[in-house]
């Protein structure tokens, strides 16, 4: 494969070539999300990311996720999505606050 992007696209029509060869295959009634971020940045840098990639999908920032720090937008076809989001500095901090407690308790189990 020439690159990483090369090689999830020909999983995907593998997969889905394997799944449509193979009725008897289970699959999962749940939705198929693709997520992708850009590299860390300062909020203005990654939001300006998102927004290209909304461009290219022709879609809008999903302001349902703004408040949990998350700058958004996606594109979904039929139960299988792909999502590009920004996670706010905000947002970084509050997860690495809560996480530094990960430790702190031990349980007899």
């Amino acid at each position: 494969m020439h690159n990483d992007r090369d090689a999830l696209i020909a999983g995907l029509i593998a997969l889905a070539g394997f799944l449509k060869a193979n009725p008897q295959v289970p699959t999962s009634v749940a939705p198929v999300i693709i997520r992708a971020f850009p590299a860390n940045g300062p909020d203005n840098e990654i939001c300006a990311e998102v927004d290209k990639v909304a461009a290219l999908l022709g879609t809008e920032i999903d302001p349902d996720h703004l408040p949990h720090g998350h700058y958004m937008t996606g594109i979904a076809f039929g139960p299988v999505s792909y999502e590009f989001t920004a996670i706010l500095a905000t947002a970084r901090a509050r997860h690495a606050a809560v996480d530094s407690y990960r430790d702190c308790i031990q349980t007899d189990i």
